[in-house]
């Protein structure tokens, strides 16, 4: 009808996420409510189960109110599938991304959608975190280096310390759900999408009922997935290194061929030959780790494999 408000769409994944239930709940109501009377929305809310074992879904099924759906996932995806999933089940005009553990400000949520629709030539506003300087010297500087490899010599920038936490316009979430690739690294893919975007610095909040599930390991599994995904630049650097190394090489055997024949100096024997076996024998290792990793990537997107399974859809029944 045409009198129907604009819809929000909320999209959260979770996992595991029994303990923050009754905060999101409030959360939920406390936003349907304003957007209602500030901006003339009404309020979606997408959740996501990304494999859950305890009884978030049960337990969220019981608090949730007003319009709202669960998308049960068959197993663990990840959260850049499962937000993925939200958006594909999001029907609204507008689309927002947070998080199930209430780091995400529920002041920045209302900048954010006070930024968009108060611009109509805006698509997306999304938010950096300025906590970084928290962290440790190493992180900090292994931070800065990953973006200065990512974003070289590309036709795009992708904004440093940005993530999920963004709203964004229709338009754009329909082209954003044509990008069907397999390996997703979605900070790449915001920034390779385009459009007319803004960034809102924020601080989060400290995180609720949960501990965070990304672990170092993953961290560096997740800029690996980003780096094999956006640039080529490793694989550059390595040729860059053999092309150094084998000129080097031929400088050192011209070096003993010369001492050999004008100054009778004997050639080094084993220990040279084993440098140059383990200097030759690294590179040449790192360099097929590194090529697999891309042909990986490849390999992944060609299987063709849907991108998640869903076990079940939760919607209130009616009379709810």
């Amino acid at each position: 009808m045409e009198n129907e408000m604009p819809v929000l769409s909320l999209v959260i994944p979770f996992l595991n996420e029994s303990g923050n239930v009754a905060r999101l709940g409030e959360f939920l109501r406390r936003m349907e409510a304003e957007i209602s009377t500030r901006f003339g929305l009404s309020l979606e809310t997408v959740l996501v189960d990304d494999g859950s074992r305890d009884d978030s879904v049960a337990a969220f099924r019981r608090t949730l109110t007003g319009q709202w759906k669960i998308v049960e996932l068959s197993r663990n995806f990840g959260k850049e599938v499962a937000l993925f999933a939200g958006m594909e089940h999001a029907t609204g005009d507008l689309v927002m991304m947070i998080d199930a553990d209430l780091q995400h400000p529920y002041a920045v949520c209302m900048q954010l959608i006070e930024e968009l629709t108060s611009d109509p030539e805006l698509d997306v506003v999304y938010t950096i975190r300025d906590d970084r300087r928290q962290e440790s010297f190493r992180k900090d500087v292994a931070s800065r280096l990953f973006y200065r490899l990512i974003n070289f010599q590309q036709r795009f920038t992708m904004p440093e310390n940005a993530g999920d936490f963004r709203i964004m316009r229709r338009a754009v979430c329909d082209a954003f759900l044509k990008v069907r690739d397999k390996r997703r690294f979605n900070k790449g893919l915001y920034a390779w999408a385009g459009f007319r975007q803004k960034g809102v610095a924020y601080t989060p909040d400290e995180r609720q009922g949960s501990t965070s599930r990304w672990s170092r390991l993953s961290l560096i599994s997740l800029s690996l997935e980003g780096i094999t995904s956006f640039s080529v630049i490793p694989l550059r650097i390595f040729s860059l290194l053999g092309v150094f190394t084998g000129i080097c090489g031929l400088i050192y055997g011209a070096k003993i061929l010369l001492e050999v024949l004008f100054y009778g100096v004997a050639v080094p024997g084993y220990p040279s030959l084993m440098v140059a076996v383990a200097v030759f024998g690294g590179f040449n290792l790192a360099l097929l780790g590194l090529i697999g990793e891309y042909l990986w990537v490849g390999i992944s997107e060609t299987k063709d494999r849907p991108l998640y399974l869903a076990r079940r859809i939760h919607q209130p029944e009616q009379g709810e």
